[in-house]
């Protein structure tokens, strides 16, 4: 079985998708699709910079959805290879969530630029700059990273953001929440606390604005059965209806990314296999999760083809 999997933000890079394009009126057709959705010129951003416009949550998230949706279609129709015939589930992590969702033909392409665009401003919007802050607690599994930020809270926030699988858990929540969670975390065993250089503190409960941004969004926007089941973040286990697709993507602005126990369940059904698209991120991630796993990332147009070749 196989699994066709989308990665998240900090996936990201200026020149992402370039050469792509130049090879394949198939991803153009997907970079000038975003470009009109979003009435901006998103695929020049990606092509040309600035990095720090690229890296700006609400251009870094359609970007990244666009990125792997092209590598997707490039599969698709100059490979040949379909979603639907060769893929069991998809999944994604955190934004990636609804690039499977676009891949498995639940949003429209538009549609899912749309969501991700707002996605990204009202989670840069949710919490003032420097209020929030996230960190990578490597060395630490699940159970000591909610057990850490429980200690650390004192009456803030402080959420184990992103289970990652492979000793790597990202904590999120209230800035000096986090950082006495990073002084805790040497005492408890876990070999590095690493803060992460981002804008907003993701998957945490101060992301609640953004959710009932999403939630007024979602309630609007048109949802399809997807063509394959979709391993969902927050519950780690596969789900094809509309209505509970629209609620987990709420529930997921401020719920714990749950990647490891996502491969785990795949693996669980049955999945030998995972391909990636438009990055080489979460690859690596599977192999610590599932070392017997198969990893494949699509991002050339080299990967496109010897991948459509062995099938």
């Amino acid at each position: 079985m196989r699994a066709f999997v989308f990665p998240g933000q900090g996936s990201q890079a200026v020149g992402m998708g370039a050469a792509l394009a130049a090879a394949s009126t198939a991803a153009r057709a997907v970079f000038q699709e975003v470009d009109d959705a979003l009435g901006q010129n998103l695929a020049r951003l990606m092509a040309e910079g600035p990095a720090d416009d690229l890296t700006l949550t609400e251009n870094a998230q359609p970007a990244i959805m666009a990125n792997a949706i092209a590598a997707l279609r490039v599969l698709e129709t100059d490979g040949g290879i379909r979603l639907v015939d060769k893929a069991d589930f998809v999944a994604g992590h955190s934004l990636g969530e609804y690039s499977a969702l676009c891949g498995a033909q639940a949003f429209d392409l538009a549609t899912t630029a749309r969501l991700l665009k707002l996605r990204g401003q009202a989670m840069q919007a949710a919490v003032p700059v420097g209020e929030g802050a996230m960190a990578a607690l490597l060395g630490a599994d699940y159970a000591l990273a909610e057990a850490i930020c429980a200690e650390a809270a004192e009456g803030e926030v402080c959420q184990a953001a992103n289970d990652n699988g492979g000793g790597q858990v990202v904590i999120s929540g209230h800035k000096a929440a986090v950082e006495r969670a990073m002084a805790l975390s040497k005492e408890k065993g876990v070999k590095r606390a690493l803060p992460l250089p981002v804008s907003a503190p993701f998957h945490c409960a101060l992301m609640q604005p953004a959710a009932d941004a999403m939630a007024e969004a979602l309630a609007k926007a048109a949802i399809r059965a997807p063509l394959v089941p979709v391993y969902a973040n927050v519950t780690a286990a596969p789900v094809a209806d509309p209505d509970q697709i629209r609620e987990l993507l709420v529930m997921q602005v401020t719920g714990t990314v749950r990647w490891r126990e996502s491969v785990e369940a795949m693996v669980a059904a049955g999945v030998t296999e995972f391909v990636e698209f438009g990055a080489k991120v979460l690859g690596p991630m599977i192999k610590r999760i599932a070392p017997d796993a198969t990893t494949t990332s699509l991002v050339t147009m080299a990967d496109i083809e010897a991948f459509a070749a062995g099938l």
